[in-house]
């Protein structure tokens, strides 16, 4: 009967959270891709998770307590902020060493040095990455924080009850992964030049690896926000900055990126590590 419960908030989560998202994937597919209405569709979208996980536990708790609200240890936070910058430094690092991708890509410089006149290539690469890892990472924790009040918030805890932890990583990463799917399938959530297939498999190995990551870190510290700023992290590293910066060649989008083999790869290397830590694992009371 105890673990009754769990399920039930879990089942009218993922209910609520797909039934709602089936809207705006419908939206971002009929309006031609993720940049329709300046990309206000996808951010409705990845605030859908956070408002299910807000409904599912008013009406289990009849109160917003109990989703990992307080900020946690700063450790935590900051190993969430450093780790995306790890794995970047280590697949684009090897992609532009190797030539398998260049460095820097010559059409985003000369952008770049447009907006920083008087600034020479190098001065104009740090200060926007400066400039991204400070602001821009807290514009991306406003839209990661919509996902991650319910994927951690919510669905990682419950699965916790129940579950072992690499069930909770393995689980939670397949249906993240999945809620993914309609946009690599549907719409241009992709890098051109290679098939959907392979985005959709390095993408899913991708998303499972680092579940295990994001797992780890919110039951470790008892706080959502260490979820939040991983994916805020991960996101501006990846879409904002390292990707960017990469000239590509034929070869190239199939090792960058969230759809390339390099970061599946790293993330897996990753996956393995915190699934070892397991055993540290406790989930604070709030």
């Amino acid at each position: 009967m105890l673990a009754n419960k769990p399920i039930k908030k879990i089942s009218t989560f993922l209910g609520i959270t797909f039934a709602i998202s089936c809207i705006f994937y419908f939206l971002i597919i009929n309006a031609g891709g993720l940049e329709a209405k300046g990309g206000l569709y996808v951010f409705l979208l990845m605030w859908t998770p956070g408002l299910a996980g807000i409904a599912t536990q008013l009406i289990y708790e009849h109160s917003i307590k109990g989703l990992g609200w307080k900020p946690g240890p700063f450790k935590y936070l900051a190993l969430a902020y450093i780790i995306p910058l790890i794995y970047c430094l280590v697949v684009y690092g090897i992609t532009w060493l190797t030539g398998l991708g260049q460095f820097p890509c010559s059409s985003f410089l000369k952008n770049l040095t447009g907006s920083y006149p008087g600034l020479s290539s190098p001065a104009a690469i740090a200060v926007y990455t400066l400039i991204m890892g400070t602001v821009g990472v807290l514009v991306s924790l406003f839209s990661g924080l919509g996902e991650e009040i319910g994927w951690r918030g919510l669905l990682v805890p419950e699965m916790a009850k129940i579950l072992p932890f690499w069930k909770v990583g393995l689980f939670s990463g397949l249906i993240w992964a999945v809620w993914h799917m309609p946009l690599i399938f549907f719409s241009n959530y992709n890098l051109p030049g290679i098939p959907t297939w392979y985005a959709a498999l390095m993408f899913m190995i991708m998303v499972v690896g680092i579940s295990f990551v994001f797992a780890w870190l919110r039951l470790r510290s008892g706080s959502l926000w260490t979820a939040a700023m991983l994916h805020a992290s991960h996101n501006l590293f990846v879409q904002s900055i390292f990707t960017p910066l990469t000239g590509q060649t034929a070869i190239t989008p199939f090792i960058i990126d969230e759809f390339g083999c390099g970061l599946a790869i790293a993330i897996s290397v990753l996956a393995i590590i915190f699934w070892k830590k397991r055993k540290e694992l406790q989930l604070l009371s709030e």
